[in-house]
């Protein structure tokens, strides 16, 4: 599916992972009132990042890396973000394993915001991309040495592996500064008029105020419906990890930590232009010059 070419009518792609579930269903439940029609599907976040290179999606959940890819098809929205705070994605091998200098590692896609951090730490490792569902059998089954796990899969993975390192103390190491490690977040078509683009936007960050706010209900519809790959304690877990208070509204922090990374990136040769964020959020003194 893409695009809904209707009038009134937008697409919100999102991944399959617990947060993303969470803080759009408040949505797809009917709990926020809102004058367009809005469809969703649940992707695998390379899937998204993927079609973002051709502005498939109306709203589309990305790895924050991504972004400075596409900025000139996409704003960056300032809700529906997943932070890390002294956690974060895992590097794991088998137990016991020695990595060598260029061991093959698995990792969720070239894009993600996980595997830009993971190849500038470990720039000899040979990458491997694959579905983030099948990196743990992946490293099980040795098609590769290790791998990085994300979404709920960072909760709960074989007792056969171990963890290697850690995605946050590698950004801790890239940063020189204690920010938040920035993950992922949602982007909208710059074709959408400024209005509706404002209103989307608040859309969105209701629909995750409203999920936190009824926090218990919705994770029990979330689980009754199958829509959610964990149980009750492991989505609990998950929540206050990536949906939590810091997930609807970006903050001064937050921004610090994406410029920070767009920066690092730059310097690293990732990127052909370095991104100042404020360039490329909505404008939302528009609505006061619009209505005074």
């Amino acid at each position: 599916m893409g695009n809904i070419n209707i009038d009134n009518a937008y697409t919100i792609a999102h991944s399959p992972d617990a947060d993303d579930i969470f803080m759009y269903y408040a949505i797809k439940f009917g709990w926020i009132t809102t004058p367009y029609k809005l469809y969703n599907l649940a992707l695998d976040i390379e899937t998204l990042n993927l079609a973002c290179f051709e502005a498939r999606y109306d709203i589309s959940a990305i790895s924050f890396a991504l972004y400075p890819f596409i900025c000139n098809h996409y704003v960056l929205l300032q809700t529906g973000m997943s932070f890390g705070e002294q956690y974060g994605p895992k590097l794991i091998k088998k137990k016991g394993a020695k990595l060598k200098r260029n061991f093959k590692v698995a990792l969720s896609g070239k894009y993600t915001t996980n595997a830009m951090i993971f190849r500038l730490t470990y720039p000899d490792a040979y990458p491997v991309y694959m579905n983030f569902l099948e990196i743990e059998e992946g490293v099980l089954n040795g098609v590769v040495d290790a791998g990085v796990l994300i979404h709920e899969s960072i909760l709960n993975f074989s007792h056969e592996l171990e963890v290697e390192a850690f995605i946050w103390d590698m950004w801790q190491d890239l940063a020189k500064e204690q920010l938040p490690l920035p993950l992922g977040g949602m982007a909208l078509r710059r074709s959408i008029p400024l209005n509706r683009a404002i209103v989307l936007e608040k859309i969105l960050t209701k629909a995750i105020q409203i999920g936190l706010r009824y926090k218990p209900l919705l994770s029990k519809m979330l689980l009754d419906n199958h829509l959610v790959r964990v149980n009750a304690q492991e989505l609990d877990t998950y929540l206050q990890l990536y949906a939590n208070e810091h997930s609807h509204t970006m903050s001064d922090i937050q921004i610090q930590a994406l410029e920070k990374l767009y920066a690092i990136g730059y310097n690293a040769g990732f990127y052909p232009s370095l991104l100042k964020l404020q360039d490329h959020f909505i404008p939302k003194e528009y609505t006061n010059i619009r209505y005074s």
